[in-house]
């Protein structure tokens, strides 16, 4: 590897904050490991780290970009040997004995992010996580091509209208048949599923309530209380969404008033009639 990439690595990990020496060394052994590799168009920071969130039971974050052209095998052989350096060099070692889940999780991306499906009862899809994860909130350790920027030209801040406004109408849909199905549900008593169902349409209502406003997510079931409060502004609705967990008697008609209070959050926060 050149002096100059080298270096570069080494001022991009300068400007980030970590929860620990042993995750600041990891990420930039890493990020240094996978320079070496043509295929390599990127090495990107993401998650925790990257937002100066992580503590040291944090995970080390990092995706791997590569081109959609690059072939399988090459990938492959990538991955093979990660996974001989990963478990060999005592610096990911090092890592491991910070914290009780603290390790480097990679991701090997190509940057060909697409809407995939939506299923009608597995809650939010990834759609949007994937583009703030990613493209948003990460943060570049090595580039080694424009690739990187030209997929944030392409989502960031924020995908086309029209799409946005075809997803929102859909997620809205969706969401609204977890709602519909609890009432059923309640009356045979069937409430494990009651809940199961509340809960995947609170994540649908937050990844509705993110198109709506064209911010991207960090997540549907972490960081609630940072994302309503600081990123969409809404600090009442943490509130209401606590209230929706909190059960006085699970086995109950509670499911039911759940639900309608949900819908009722779904129709006046990601209303559009405007």
């Amino acid at each position: 590897m050149n002096p100059f990439s080298q270096n570069s690595i080494s001022d991009a990990i300068d400007r980030l904050h970590f929860p620990s020496d042993a995750h600041r060394n990891a990420a930039q052994e890493c990020a240094s490991f996978f320079a070496a590799f043509k295929e390599t168009e990127a090495v990107l920071l993401t998650c925790s780290c990257a937002r100066g969130k992580a503590v040291r039971d944090s995970c080390v974050d990092i995706a791997i970009l590569y081109h959609p052209n690059t072939s399988a095998a090459l990938i492959q052989e990538m991955q093979t040997a990660w996974n001989n350096e990963y478990s060999s060099n005592d610096v990911y070692a090092q890592l491991k004995r910070i914290g009780k889940y603290s390790m480097i999780d990679l991701d090997f991306i190509d940057g060909d992010i697409n809407e995939g499906t939506h299923e009608w009862t597995s809650g939010p899809d990834s759609f949007e996580l994937e583009i703030g994860n990613y493209l948003s909130y990460s943060r570049p350790i090595y580039t080694s091509s424009t690739y990187f920027n030209e997929l944030r030209l392409k989502w960031v801040p924020y995908y086309n209208d029209i799409m946005r406004r075809r997803r929102l109408s859909m997620i809205k849909v969706f969401c609204i048949n977890n709602l519909h199905h609890i009432p059923l549900y309640v009356e045979r008593k069937l409430y494990f599923q009651s809940f199961n169902r509340l809960y995947n349409a609170m994540g649908e209502f937050l990844q509705a309530l993110f198109i709506k406003n064209r911010i991207y997510p960090i997540a549907y079931d972490k960081w609630i209380h940072e994302q309503l409060n600081e990123v969409l502004h809404y600090p009442e609705l943490y509130t209401e969404l606590v209230k929706l967990m909190e059960y006085r008697q699970f086995e109950s008609d509670e499911h039911i008033a759940k639900a309608e209070l949900l819908e009722r959050l779904l129709l006046h926060y990601c209303d559009e009639s405007d």
